[in-house]
Formats: C-alpha cells, sequence, structure tokens
C-alpha cells in the first residue's frame, strides 16, 4: 500500500492531519500543473484548490490500487477544463512574445525563453499539448500519463513523439526571430 492511500485511509477514519499532509505532498505540482492551464496566477491557484476539495470530498471514490497520483491528475485536468469553459481568458500572442524591450533587465531572456516555449506548446493540438505538459511538466511517467488521459500506453508514446517533432519543427521556424 502506498503512502497516499494510507493517508486516504487515515482521512477515510477522520484524521484531518492526514488531509493535511496529503495537500503539502501534492499542491506544488498540481499548482504547476493548473498553471500551464490557466490564464493568470490566481486562477491556477482557484484551480489547484478545488482540484484539492473535489479530491477531499469524493475520496470515497478513490480505489485504493497505488495509482493516486494519476487520479489527482485526472480531477485536477477536469478542474481545469472546467475552469476554461467558464473564464475565456487573455491569450499572449508569440508576436507580444517575441516583441524586443526597450531595455532588457536581468533574468529578461529567461521568462521570455519560458513564454515562448510556453506559446510553442499551447500551439499544439489539445491531446498533443496534455501529453507534454503531464510528461514535461510534471514529470509523470508514460504509464501515469496513459491513466490520467484513459488511452493506451503505446498512443501516449506515439503522440509524445508527434509532439515533439512538431515542437522541434516550430522551434527551427521560431530561430528566424
Amino acid at each position: 500500500m502506498t503512502r497516499e492511500d494510507r493517508l486516504i485511509q487515515r482521512m477515510e477514519q477522520g484524521d484531518t492531519g492526514a488531509a493535511h499532509e496529503l495537500i503539502e505532498i501534492f499542491y506544488p505540482e498540481i499548482l504547476r500543473y493548473c498553471l500551464w492551464h490557466a490564464p493568470n496566477r490566481s486562477l491556477a491557484e482557484d484551480a489547484a484548490q478545488e482540484t484539492f476539495l473535489k479530491v477531499l470530498r469524493y475520496a470515497d471514490r478513490y480505489a485504493h490500487r497505488g495509482k493516486f497520483r494519476p487520479f489527482l491528475y485526472r480531477v485536477a485536468a477536469n478542474t481545469c477544463i472546467d475552469m476554461r469553459r467558464r473564464v475565456r481568458g487573455f491569450e499572449v500572442s508569440l508576436e507580444e512574445v517575441t516583441a524586443e524591450p526597450a531595455g532588457e533587465e536581468a533574468g529578461y531572456r529567461e521568462v521570455r525563453s519560458d513564454m515562448v516555449m510556453r506559446q510553442l506548446v499551447a500551439g499544439l493540438p489539445e491531446d498533443l499539448r496534455e501529453i507534454v505538459l503531464l510528461r514535461f511538466g510534471q514529470d509523470l511517467t508514460m504509464r501515469e500519463i496513459a491513466e490520467v488521459v484513459n488511452i493506451p500506453l503505446r498512443t501516449v508514446q506515439t503522440r509524445l513523439r508527434s509532439a515533439l517533432k512538431r515542437l522541434k519543427k516550430d522551434m527551427e521556424k521560431g530561430e528566424e526571430w
């Protein structure tokens, strides 16, 4: 039995400390995941909090099979989808990101690079984007990704290869900027 399963069992027995511990363990990575799906930090924090509220509320629906992390990400993904339906946020255009500033501050190039990468990933179709974010943004294994997006492992591998080829092609095009 995994540590997460033991914490959920303790929660079911009324131990509120177990819920705090579970949130403490996973909140940073779920927030990072939500940041990729939200137009701003405030909405990402709301989505992360709502994810944990749903997990705590529906913990009895979780089957203790040592697969809590994929279950948690599936709840986070659905929460982010709901959030996108409710809020049509702003999108930063690639032209805005690549425009040269009047004066360059320290760290600007790293932030700009992150924004360009985010824009490139955002340009992928939804099914490819989600796999890239789960693999490289959240460091999930291929098997965990297959469980989160509910597709076969081979399909995850194929889609990841396809996404990486597209990103490489887009980045080569972008070097002209």
